[in-house]
């Protein structure tokens, strides 16, 4: 993690060198100057420095925090350095590929397949490869929707249904394999779209049930869906009558009721950006003296809510914002880089709801460099020497 940190940094000095004094890459600026996504990112960071004036945090947790926060500019970067579509293709070759490599992994692992660069301490209970269950179901929930919708930029006889394959086994991964809550949720999200995009228009409005219907059918045919979701049940059970706060659900919804707690406390600049474990390790011991501290730079498992601590309301609407301003970029994309990019941020947005994906380090820069690189893809211009021509987004 260390060594990975040290690159991003070295990346970061890199491409803002590269961006102040290359003149081939300040024109890029011509192709992304209608884009909302820029201005927001520079909001959003301009928001949290602003934060470390009024944060209760330590010191050392605020600059914590920012660095963390720092991630965002790997979309800017991804977005100004990318000069044509050309090297999009061949930029999200290489992220899809490696996505690739670690699915095949996973499923080496559930077929008791020796992996020897498998690192993850789950890996021969849970199949996660290098981090948990938790982050690679997202991953492959996402690796399953970018396969789908650009499947007919695959190049070959066989390319498209390469992809759809790939988005295949990665789904199955997904829901009957891994374990992860999240990424069960994701994929039934993500798979609710793409269902909804290739029904004609006058039945769209089913997407209301989809999620319900697609829930029940995996309920009933998937043993690892229908274990986590009866577990859920059973935790807010527990937690409901205070018998316990230990299980993933307990606390969860312990952090969640602290974060509501202190965005009452703080509603309108909230208490700064790396203030969350200070100020739910201070309402702890104001209930509870015996409290033993959470470190320093933790989180409420849940993006929304994180934000609101540190910014107030003004932080949770400017995280939304965030969203919004993603989603108006992909209207002006063509039709199959506006769906993935949307699939993409509706797996952040669900992903949020359950986790602080952006913030963690491991999801986070995975969110921030696809949507990066799906930005960059469609923003640029097709060149004459491009495959096929592809249809715009209506709008």
């Amino acid at each position: 993690m260390a060594i990975i940190s040290i690159a991003k940094f070295l990346l970061l000095l890199c491409g803002l060198a590269i961006l102040l004094f290359d003149s081939q890459a300040r024109s890029t600026y011509k192709s992304v100057r209608n884009a909302y996504t820029p201005v927001a990112l520079l909001v959003v960071l301009l928001s949290f420095a602003a934060s470390l004036l009024w944060t209760l945090a330590p010191q050392a947790d605020a600059l914590g925090s920012m660095a963390k926060y720092g991630k965002l500019l790997l979309v800017v970067l991804m977005l100004y350095l990318i000069r044509n579509r050309r090297e999009a293709s061949y930029a999200l070759c290489a992220f899809v590929g490696a996505q690739i490599f670690l699915l095949t992994s996973s499923w080496l692992l559930f077929f008791q397949i020796p992996v020897p660069w498998a690192t993850s301490k789950m890996a021969l209970t849970d199949y996660a490869v290098f981090s948990s269950y938790l982050d690679q179901g997202i991953i492959s929930a996402v690796l399953a929707a970018m396969c789908w919708h650009l499947r007919s930029l695959m190049p070959g006889r066989f390319g498209k249904h390469a992809a759809v394959f790939i988005a295949l086994i990665a789904l199955s991964n997904v829901l009957f394999v891994l374990s992860g809550r999240t990424g069960h949720v994701v994929a039934i999200a993500l798979l609710s779209l793409a269902i909804m995009w290739e029904l004609p228009k006058k039945y769209r409005a089913a997407v209301v049930a989809l999620p319900f219907l697609l829930a029940l059918l995996l309920f009933a045919s998937s043993s690892k869906v229908r274990d986590r979701l009866t577990l859920v049940k059973t935790e807010v059970q527990a937690y409901s009558i205070q018998t316990t706060s230990t299980t993933s659900s307990g606390i969860r919804l312990g952090f969640w009721h602290s974060a509501v707690d202190i965005i009452a406390q703080h509603p309108f600049a909230g208490a700064g950006v790396g203030s969350w474990s200070t100020e739910h390790n201070r309402l702890q011991h104001a209930k509870n003296p015996a409290h033993v501290d959470i470190q320093g730079n933790g989180n409420p498992h849940q993006e929304y809510l994180l934000w609101g601590v540190q910014l107030g309301i003004p932080g949770i609407l400017l995280f939304v914002g965030l969203m919004v301003s993603i989603w108006r970029d992909a209207l002006q994309m063509d039709e199959l880089y506006a769906r993935a990019t949307q699939s993409v941020l509706a797996a952040l947005a669900v992903a949020c709801l359950f986790n602080s994906s952006i913030y963690d380090a491991l999801i986070g820069d995975f969110f921030c460099i696809v949507i990066g690189l799906l930005l960059a893809l469609g923003f640029r211009q097709p060149k004459s020497v491009d495959l096929m021509p592809t249809p715009r987004c209506a709008t």
